[in-house]
């Protein structure tokens, strides 16, 4: 029994398995005659495996279902079907052989036979097949197997016929009808899942062919579906819209279908709204959206989307031939006034009217002429009323007709009436149009002037249309371009065109005019006879009662001559007069580009600060103008000798500075300097004069290890160049920026100026200070240097910025005064020949001047050393010592004043130089900065800046002495503009105190000093 009932199992499995997979099949996209083939294949297939391992229920008793799947194949599949499992089937039993061959086949082909039957009564007409036809085919098919056992002989088809029938007659027939009812339900199920894909393709086919756009979202505002309408609208295709979001269609922020706006539309079912999208092209559409939440698909919303460009364009138009209609006549400058036709009431009045009869409309709606205006006047208008009314005439022209206004007086205008009917053909209205022709005539009289002035106007004036065709010109812009009003008359401006301005240039201007309707600069122009000019230029868009620019007028005068001095004034300010080469302005403008440039190409460049050697005693020997012709023939050789990218500048005297660029390494540069250096020391022939000097070159590079400014290339060059000097002149010295720093490191310690001060390393040089007019000594400057042990003498520059904010300051700065006034002392000793005003002056910085107990301290020093007088210390300070606080330093002055001390304003010019410091710092003297002195020669700048100096001194009362008197001539020249006080190199250098008795003793006033004094006197 276990045997039988396993194989009913497999049997039926096999039975299940394949009516499961005729429903996978059926469902299939597959074509009607391609399913009947593979359902026919697979009813045979299941068909052999149960005819190889069939039942058995006993001795004898041994069947398969072949009946069953070949005519349930039959009745649901057709004949291919049948056919096809049939003859699988067929080959199988005629290769087994055996006795009931014959029945086999014969079973075989009538149960095929009979669904095939059945095929065409049921299936053909398309009836739904029932129970009870699966029970009638089983029982056909199966009593028909039975009734064929005949075939079998005689004892073995009654004995088959007996063991057989009645297991036949209940098992099939029953299987009959319980596969059949699930290939039955599976074919109702293939049919619901075709109705449904039929239902979607039309529905797809509807939305697809709509004219209006459709989408399907979710909630989170991603596109599922597109229609290909929406796709026309956007411009994207279908593939790239469903990639797309919600919010990157919408044209601008707004809240429509964002996440708030979509949970709302699942709230309340669905919403209609207008928007805008923006299409893949940019341009913007409107659209009329109808948004749906998916009743069955939830999750989804469906929406759909009509495009309501046209209708808006529609509205848009309406509102605007609305809004056009009322403007005009709100805004029309004529008096524009309706009325009743069988009343004369007012029913309508524009601006115009108002403010020409000086009532508001709705004083005057529903009123009429008596009502506002004298009885004689008022009869009169309702007299032409009634004409044009009665009378049935067209427009009533009154071209002259006063009125008494309320608000204007007596006013002239020109009416124009007329009637206007209904629908029914009778009078409704009369509409009035009154021109107030007393301003026009005033307008009349303005436009004879401005003609006037038109014609005669000194500048050119050019007017064109819209379109920028010349309408018009005056005789000035005849004089100033050479073209005659007939010549000009329908060009354009172009004509005018020099081809000097880029077309940004023009696109700058028109932008302007758009914008803000005018437009003013320079601009270059062409006459016509070829020549290029400078021209001042004045456009202005002239618009009409509606705004828009009809006309544009173009005012110009002829400035060539003031650009080309411009040209000139700008050559002087960055090109040194004597060389031509760049001054120091130019220079630093060049030299910052070549620092960002090789920092951005990753190139060094050198800056050379070049000083001739010999050059000095030449132009003292031959004179200035000599000196001049040498100066220009080695600036000249020194440039050639340049590459074209690199700068050769003249900053003062016989000094350069070469700015070389691209450079690869230092080493680059070295060929580059020789050039230079055998360019200096060529001979030159001037007149009967053969002439040679060198050159000394100090050199530095950039970029370096530390971040520098310009002008710290330039000192780190000129304290090279000084190393040249001392190592023999006509050569050039490398700038060594490594041992700089440990030099600077080392004297920059805090600790040894200290140490310095307590070992009194420390002494003060002297440089005296005279009347370059009489040749008085009148004093001297008290200058510090540091005698360091190691390295010799050495500047203030080395140490002074180093205490400069530090208390040691303070320390030094009373060291100095207190030796000064020794050294005062030690010379009344030794009984000098000074000059009862004789002082020493001595440079206090901004730490030690605002310290409060300052002119306390100097009382209690001068009272220590009882034979100096006060009136021979002078304290200098410079400006910015006294910027931050101007008021207390002031109060110093004074208070050092009462004690006899006089202040000098040291290094005036160079810093915040005002007219506050002269009027509120109560100074005796101003030294002008050596840095304007030294170039006055050469540089008409600073030459500017003395005058300016030397007479702000003047007017304030105030002595003035020049720092920097290097040469005879600078102390000449400094007595011809009024400067009486000197010193500098052409005096003497600093000295230390024991040399000054015997330079005082030999001291002679220069001879061209002498007679430049007597020339000022005189």
């Amino acid at each position: 029994m276990l045997s039988v009932a396993l194989e009913l199992t497999y049997n039926m499995a096999i039975l299940v398995a394949m009516v499961l997979t005729s429903g996978l099949i059926t469902r299939s996209q597959e074509s009607s005659s391609r399913q009947a083939i593979l359902q026919g294949l697979l009813f045979g297939a299941a068909t052999l495996v149960n005819m190889v391992a069939p039942m058995a229920l006993g001795p004898g008793l041994i069947f398969d279902p072949r009946t069953v799947t070949l005519s349930l194949c039959g009745l649901f599949f057709g004949p291919l079907a049948a056919g096809i499992a049939a003859s699988l089937a067929l080959v199988y039993r005629l290769a087994l052989g055996g006795a009931g061959a014959t029945m086999g086949v014969l079973v075989i082909v009538s149960a095929a036979t009979w669904g095939w039957y059945f095929y065409r009564r049921w299936r053909q007409p398309k009836l739904a097949i029932r129970l009870h036809q699966l029970l009638l085919l089983g029982l056909v098919v199966h009593i028909t197997e039975l009734l064929l056992m005949v075939t079998l002989p005689a004892p073995l088809g009654w004995q088959t016929l007996q063991s057989l029938g009645l297991p036949i007659m209940l098992a099939f027939p029953l299987l009959t009808l319980l596969l059949g009812k699930m290939l039955s339900s599976q074919d109702a199920v293939a049919e619901t899942v075709a109705a449904l894909r039929k239902s979607e393709h039309r529905h797809r086919s509807i939305l697809q062919a709509a004219m209006d756009g459709f989408w399907l979202s979710d909630l989170q505002g991603r596109l599922l579906e597109v229609n290909q309408a929406y796709a026309r609208m956007s411009g994207y295709t279908v593939g790239e819209l469903l990639s797309m979001h919600i919010s990157q269609l919408e044209a601008k922020a707004s809240d429509k279908l964002s996440p708030a706006h979509i949970q709302r539309i699942v709230i309340l079912g669905s919403d209609r709204f207008e928007t805008q999208h923006r299409a893949k092209d940019g341009k913007v559409f409107d659209v009329e959206v109808s948004a749906q939440h998916h009743a069955v698909e939830t999750g989804r919303l469906v929406v759909f989307l009509r495009d309501i460009a046209e209708r808006k364009r529609t509205e848009q138009a309406l509102m605007e031939a609305k809004a056009l209609t009322e403007a005009i006549v709100e805004n029309a400058p004529l008096m524009i006034f309706l009325k009743e036709a069988s009343s004369l009431r007012f029913v309508l009045l524009n601006r115009a009217g108002e403010d020409l009869l000086g009532y508001g409309r709705d004083d005057l709606i529903g009123k009429s002429d008596m009502d506002f205006f004298p009885p004689g006047q008022a009869d009169d208008f309702i007299r032409k009323d009634r004409e044009v009314l009665d009378g049935g005439m067209g427009v009533q022209d009154t071209p002259l007709e006063p009125i008494q206004t309320a608000r204007k007086g007596l006013r002239f205008l020109h009416t124009r009436k007329v009637g206007i009917r209904g629908g029914d053909g009778r009078m409704k209205y009369l509409l009035g149009i009154s021109e107030d022709i007393t301003e026009s005539k005033n307008a009349h009289e303005r436009l004879l002037l401005t003609a006037n002035v038109f014609t005669h106007a000194r500048e050119g004036i050019l007017i064109t249309d819209a379109a920028g065709v010349i309408i018009d010109v005056n005789e000035s812009f005849s004089r100033i371009t050479g073209y005659s009003r007939d010549e000009a008359l329908g060009q354009t401006p172009r004509i005018l065109s020099s081809g000097q301005q880029s077309l940004d240039f023009y696109q700058t201007m028109w932008a302007a005019l758009s914008c803000d309707g005018q437009w003013y600069g320079e601009i270059w122009n062409r006459r016509k006879n070829g020549e290029v000019y400078a021209e001042m230029l004045n456009i202005s868009a002239v618009p009409d009662h509606q705004g828009q620019f009809k006309n544009y007028v173009a005012l110009f005068s002829d400035i060539t001559a003031i650009k080309e001095h411009e040209k000139e004034l700008e050559h002087i300010a960055h090109y040194d007069v004597l060389t031509g080469l760049p001054n120091r302005v130019l220079l630093a403008d060049r030299l910052h580009l070549a620092m960002t440039q090789s920092v951005r190409r990753c190139q060094q460049l050198a800056v050379v600060y070049l000083d001739l050697d010999g050059f000095k005693s030449i132009n003292d020997r031959h004179g200035h103008a000599l000196g001049d012709h040498l100066l220009r023939h080695v600036a000249t050789r020194m440039k050639l000798a340049l590459r074209e990218g690199d700068t050769l500048a003249r900053i003062g005297g016989d000094e350069f500075v070469a700015v070389l660029i691209d450079l690869d390494d230092s080493q680059a540069a070295v060929p580059l300097l020789n050039r230079l250096l055998t360019a200096a020391a060529e001979t030159v022939q001037l007149a009967e004069f053969s002439l040679q000097i060198s050159a000394s070159l100090g050199v530095t590079f950039y970029p370096q290890t530390e971040a520098l400014e310009a002008d710290q290339l330039l000192r780190q060059a000129d304290q090279a160049m000084y190393q040249a000097k001392l190592a023999g002149k006509n050569r050039f010295h490398f700038f060594d920026a490594e041992q700089d720093r440990t030099t600077r490191g080392h004297f920059e310690s805090l600790e040894s100026i200290r140490n310095a001060l307590v070992a009194n390393e420390f002494v003060l040089y002297y440089q005296p200070k005279v009347n370059m007019r009489t040749g008085a000594v009148i004093g001297v400057e008290a200058l510090i240097r540091w005698q360091h042990p190691d390295k010799g003498l050495l500047a203030p520059a080395l140490f002074l910025p180093v205490i400069e904010e530090h208390a040691l300051a303070v320390a030094m700065g009373e060291w100095v005064i207190d030796t000064a006034l020794s050294q005062i002392e030690h010379w009344q000793n030794e009984d000098l020949a000074l000059s009862e005003r004789f002082n020493v002056s001595v440079n206090v910085g901004a730490r030690q001047l605002q310290q409060g107990n300052f002119a306390a301290y100097l009382q209690d020093l001068l009272a220590a050393h009882p034979q100096v007088r006060p009136a021979q210390l002078e304290v200098e300070i410079l400006e910015t010592s006294a910027l931050n606080d101007l008021a207390g330093v002031s109060q110093v002055i004074e208070d050092c004043h009462r004690i006899g001390v006089l202040f000098a304003l040291d290094d005036f010019g160079t810093g915040y130089s005002s007219l506050s410091y002269l009027k509120h710092l109560g100074v005796s003297l101003l030294k002008i900065d050596q840095s304007f002195v030294r170039d006055m020669l050469d540089d008409p700048d600073d030459l500017a800046i003395l005058q300016g100096v030397i007479g702000l001194a003047a007017a304030f009362k105030r002595r003035v002495t020049a720092e920097g008197v290097e040469t005879e001539a600078h102390g000449h020249l400094l007595l011809q503009m009024g400067c009486e006080l000197g010193q500098g190199y052409a005096i003497a250098r600093p000295m230390p105190a024991h040399d000054f008795p015997q330079w005082l003793q030999h001291w002679q006033m220069k001879p061209m000093w002498g007679s430049a004094g007597a020339s000022a006197a005189s």
